[in-house]
């Protein structure tokens, strides 16, 4: 294969021809070719080959042409070709998300975030955000939308792209009827579409359960009854209810059980913590009605005693991407400590934001360095193990993590569409920006716009 930067330009001719300068010939090895197809998306065109006098790597395109294969703008693009019949330019990444009816923000609350990813090498590619109703299939077209110069968001129609990058941010729309059947469309045309849909918590579990990383998981019940929540208090002295499609810590019971005191529950309420006190196992059910059905699509969960500082526990949240290797690295890690009082170490039930490092020194001091090379290890294992048993490609998930007494890690849950919340701390705008390159250059992989090794 052979890769290179060109700078494409468009021209009023009339001959229907590309024009190549020798330099950029030489580096995509098209050397004697007299007819090349021009590919973008999954639209193409044949047409001659004219050699330009002009130092560097040239393309120039009739503007019919551009208009045809739905070319957004000229300028500086990658170009490849696998053999010496066509070159590709591009490549068209295609963002699928939630479209609202707003001028300003078309994507809702992740507006800022599609704009970051459309700007990390927007000089390299082409990037649109679209939802279902945008694709044309009859006419293999997108109405995509994307930034304009001077601030707001502009409609333009792309090709199908070479990649789809899904960042659907409702879970209802995602579970709505046809989803499913419009995302395999893709992937009959061969169009690679990584982060499938949502994780429930129970998905996760079930995914795991038997491979070797599932030591890392706490013991969970799925819709558990009364006779299961009180083994699992008895075993582990507490636990947490969890919904099982439930983000954000919203829903979330801490149980815990003091054999001299009673059973104590944990929730949040109206922006408030709870805190309740059964003497009582009967009491405790009453009130979470588990006679009546209320924990149906709940998991009950194994409560870890977790590392602390100043009494209050600490978790990590990993964001995991893939590179342009196909391999998982940690992209960046944010460490939350726990409000007082709280069922969760959630931003907003009162958490703060932390480093790693900040909590890792405190906790362990000389051997802060060891703990996080083994818990990066262990993200990465984990990562590949949720990657081996999944039937969808996996670009990018999020971590909850934890780090018991006894220095065990443990991980809670596994989002595929991970938050970005940890990226307001100061310290990690350098993750922020490299889990965009890594999103950005697994976007190039998928779309075999970089050289992939052989195995």
């Amino acid at each position: 294969m052979s890769l290179t930067t060109c700078m494409l330009h468009a021209v009023k001719r009339t001959d229907r021809s590309v024009y190549l300068t020798s330099e950029l010939v030489k580096a995509l090895r098209l050397t004697g070719v007299k007819t090349i197809t021009v590919k973008a998306g999954s639209k193409s065109a044949s047409l001659p080959v004219r050699l330009i006098k002009k130092p560097g790597q040239h393309m120039y395109i009739p503007l019919s042409l551009m208009s045809s294969l739905r070319i957004p703008r000229i300028g500086s693009v990658l170009a490849a070709s696998n053999n010496n019949k066509e070159i590709r330019i591009g490549p068209m990444i295609g963002i699928l998300t939630n479209v609202s009816g707003s001028s300003t923000s078309p994507f809702g609350s992740i507006t800022g975030f599609i704009r970051q990813i459309m700007n990390t090498s927007a000089n390299k590619s082409f990037h649109f955000a679209f939802s279902p109703r945008d694709v044309n299939w009859a006419q293999e077209t997108v109405s995509g939308i994307v930034p304009k110069a001077g601030g707001g968001w502009v409609r333009k129609t792309f090709p199908l792209p070479d990649v789809v990058y899904n960042r659907m941010s409702s879970r209802k729309a995602e579970k709505t009827a046809g989803i499913a059947s419009f995302k395999e469309r893709f992937v009959r045309r061969g169009i690679p579409l990584f982060n499938w849909s949502f994780f429930d918590k129970w998905d996760v579990y079930k995914m795991l359960d038997g491979d070797e990383v599932f030591k890392f998981v706490p013991e969970s019940r799925l819709n558990p009854s009364a006779e299961q929540i009180k083994d699992m208090l008895d075993r582990h002295k507490f636990i947490y209810l969890k919904p099982t499609a439930g983000s954000l810590g919203i829903g979330i019971y801490r149980v815990t059980y003091n054999p001299k005191r009673g059973y104590f529950v944990r929730y949040r309420k109206a922006g408030k913590n709870v805190l309740i006190r059964y003497a009582k196992f009967e009491g405790l059910m009453r009130m979470l009605g588990t006679g009546r059905g209320r924990l149906t699509n709940y998991v009950a969960q194994q409560g870890i005693r977790l590392i602390e500082i100043d009494s209050c526990p600490i978790d990590f949240r990993f964001h995991m991407t893939k590179n342009g290797t196909n391999n998982w690295v940690v992209a960046a890690i944010g460490a939350k400590k726990a409000g007082k009082g709280s069922v969760t170490t959630h931003i907003r039930n009162g958490g703060q934001l932390m480093t790693i490092e900040q909590v890792l020194r405190q906790v362990y001091g000389s051997r802060a360095e060891q703990v996080l090379s083994n818990a990066k290890e262990t993200a990465i294992k984990l990562a590949e193990g949720i990657e081996n048993n999944y039937d969808h490609l996996l670009g990018e998930l999020g971590f909850d993590i934890g780090i018991d007494q006894n220095e065990k890690i443990w991980m809670f849950e596994a989002n595929a569409k991970p938050g970005r919340s940890i990226f307001k701390h100061p310290s990690l705008k350098e993750g922020d920006k490299a889990s965009l390159n890594n999103v950005y250059e697994h976007c190039l992989y998928l779309s075999r716009f970089r050289p992939r090794r052989e195995s």
